[in-house]
């Protein structure tokens, strides 16, 4: 799959994308997609080695299983400009009627995820606001960003160190 992303791409752009990681790292990627009218996910898929990694769909399902086991993380929808977050644990879910349906009892995330549109899942290690950062990406079919989910912080702004092996944990498995 990494490599369809790149094969979409100029030469011409792959560089503008990678000077502009490199030249201005306080932008998003959306940011840079928008820019050079790519995607998403064609961005990142130019981040520098360690920093990009693609999970095979075919662990969706078992990460979704375990991510509610990880602790508070946040989980951000873009849409039309606007940033919805939502602070705490990823919920538990189950298949039913073409969804994949976030089950909360009382307060908290809950949705239903559309979860057959899914095309890439992306983890990403990349440095927010001169800090530390990771991330899970779920992708749609042209590229953009379905919702992310951001590891964990302390009160301290610390990430939470069990979510950051849990994480690279995931990126090794990604790598086979």
């Amino acid at each position: 799959m990494e490599k369809i992303i790149a094969e979409k791409l100029t030469d011409e752009i792959k560089l503008a994308i990678r000077s502009m990681l490199n030249d201005r790292p306080e932008l998003m990627a959306g940011q840079i997609a928008a820019e050079l009218a790519v995607t998403e996910l064609e961005v990142v898929s130019q981040l520098p080695e360690g920093q990009f990694a693609l999970l095979s769909l075919s662990e969706k399902d078992s990460l979704l299983e375990e991510l509610p086991t990880w602790g508070p993380m946040t989980t951000i929808i873009s849409v039309s400009g606007s940033i919805f977050e939502f602070k705490g644990a990823f919920p538990k879910g189950k298949y039913a009627h073409g969804y994949y349906n976030l089950i909360t009892k009382g307060d908290g995330l809950h949705g239903h995820l559309k979860l057959d549109d899914i095309s890439a899942i992306a983890l990403l290690s990349r440095p927010f606001r001169g800090q530390e950062s990771h991330a899970i990406n779920f992708f749609g079919a042209k590229g953009e960003v379905v919702f992310k989910i951001y590891l964990g912080r302390d009160k301290k702004r610390v990430l939470i160190p069990d979510q950051v092996s849990r994480f690279k944990a995931l990126k090794q498995l990604a790598a086979v």
